[in-house]
């Protein structure tokens, strides 16, 4: 099955565009295959609202694995079926935890394989601190390969606050040439331009 994978920073909001997105394309029910670190692999079934309370989280490395959406995306010429695969959230340098270590190579690993990469940055950390430092080095050198590619897309996140516009005025300067989409992943802006993205490059 192709794959769209999200990748980003820790606490970036990843997981809750998965689920905001995957509910914004029809789907009520969330059939979910998870991959932990160490292989194992599980399935659970779970509605929109239990999804959101289980899998969301301001704690940081709260998503250790692969979690894949099974997606139908319906199109003017019928429908694409895709994995939308969420992701553990990249961190600065050697994590002291050897779960997380694991689980940031799964993630690595996983953005080689995919036919689409949405990469989630924070415009409201970058509008306080600056891009490289709101995103960190191993984020940044992602987005320099992802650039590289078809399919990319930095997906500019938060836009529903007030600092994420210089945030993503300051990305458009530092990421010249890349398609960049300012969305909002708890008010589900910019899904549309996401969609129509996903479904020209699966």
């Amino acid at each position: 099955m192709k794959q769209c994978v999200i990748i980003g920073k820790a606490n970036v909001g990843k997981t809750l565009f998965a689920i905001n997105f995957a509910s914004y394309l029809g789907i009520s029910k969330l059939e979910i295959e998870f991959t932990t670190p160490g292989g194992e692999v599980y399935r659970r079934a779970l509605p929109y609202g239990e999804a959101l309370e289980e899998l969301t989280s301001d704690q940081p490395h709260h998503t250790l694995g692969l979690q894949s959406i099974n997606i139908k995306m319906p199109g003017f010429k019928g429908q694409k079926h895709f994995a939308l695969v969420d992701t553990s959230g990249l961190t600065e340098g050697i994590h002291g935890e050897s779960l997380v270590r694991k689980a940031m190579a799964q993630t690595l690993a996983q953005v080689r394989h995919a036919q689409v990469i949405l990469h989630l940055i924070d415009a409201g950390s970058v509008g306080k601190v600056g891009t490289i430092r709101a995103m960190g080095e191993v984020d940044w050198q992602v987005a320099q390969f992802g650039g590289m590619r078809q399919g990319y897309a930095i997906l500019v996140n938060k836009m529903d606050l007030e600092e994420a516009r210089q945030g993503l005025v300051q990305v458009r300067q530092d990421f010249p040439g890349h398609l960049i989409i300012p969305i909002s992943a708890l008010q589900r802006l910019g899904f549309a331009e996401v969609k129509q993205f996903v479904w020209r490059h699966l």
